[in-house]
């Protein structure tokens, strides 16, 4: 198998394709380190690109936090957009194929149905503005990529709202959760089961695709199940997004339609319970 470089290697999602190639036995991984591997020192890249000349570049390096982004759009947006754009002029010079990790933030997630791949896409926020942006930056650059947009990232790695939840409810009698925000929960370990699953079939069907775990549940009944799975022993309170203000509006409604990825590459996707049951055993070990 061809080398594969992934950016943004000490990320959840990096640390989780860590671990799945190594359980798949998946040797042709690279990950730079980070001082070496800055999406926005050019010069830096090339190196890597001479050094490990790669076939196929994962591109999980972006600027996440949500609500900071209003305030630094400038330096989201050289993250998310011109890194991304940096990666795919690479790529474009070395042929190597790109995998370029995007979010369900790029839409407006005002209507109550499941979001195809080329529905309108139309951020209402900084952060996911950056991200939209990106994407068009890589499409302009490349013929040959995946794009992928998921949303609801969790894991055994990194910080994220499962191990925010078990911590807080362990700590607290009681919590606040949002019920008004619909989504789908994704395990980061099945994402990076597809992503890797893209690779080993040196598929050619670019393009961009939705990835998350299947079913639709809202933070409110995310936490519930967190609760309920691990046993603990904490109050969840409903509340509605105007009860709880954030500096950046978010989608109330980011259910993805997975159809095109299933379809293409024959796969099942899990449901998203199975797939937390399975993360907070892993972390109650």
């Amino acid at each position: 198998m061809k080398n594969i470089v992934v950016f943004g290697a000490s990320g959840q999602l990096g640390q989780c394709i860590k671990a799945v190639a190594a359980e798949k036995q998946i040797t042709t991984l690279i990950f730079p380190p980070e001082e070496d591997a800055n999406i926005l020192n050019t010069a830096g890249l090339e190196k890597i690109f001479d050094q490990y000349k790669p076939g196929w570049v994962i591109n999980c390096a972006a600027y996440t936090a949500v609500d900071k982004a209003e305030d630094e759009f400038k330096i989201a947006e050289k993250v998310n957009k011109t890194g991304a754009e940096n990666i795919a002029k690479l790529c474009d010079i070395n042929g190597a194929v790109l995998i370029h990790i995007s979010t369900d933030f790029v839409f407006k997630g005002d209507v109550a149905h499941p979001l195809k791949e080329d529905d309108t896409a139309n951020p209402i926020s900084a952060y996911g503005k950056t991200k939209l942006d990106g994407e068009l930056a890589v499409a302009a650059v490349l013929k040959e990529y995946f794009i992928i947009r998921t949303g609801w990232l969790y894991s055994e790695f990194a910080n994220n709202f499962v191990k925010t939840m078990l911590k807080l409810g362990a700590e607290r009698d009681e919590l606040r959760i949002i019920a008004d925000q619909v989504g789908t929960p994704t395990y980061a370990i099945d994402l990076a089961g597809f992503i890797l699953m893209i690779i080993s079939a040196d598929s050619k069907a670019y393009g961009t695709y939705h990835y998350s775990n299947e079913g639709v549940t809202s933070w409110f009944d995310f936490a519930r199940a967190i609760f309920d799975i691990s046993g603990t022993l904490v109050k969840a309170i409903p509340v509605r997004t105007d009860e709880y203000v954030t500096k950046a509006t978010r989608p109330a409604y980011s259910v993805m339609d997975k159809s095109k990825a299933k379809q293409t590459f024959n796969i099942e996707i899990p449901y998203w319970r199975d797939s937390l049951v399975n993360c907070v055993g892993k972390l109650q070990k």
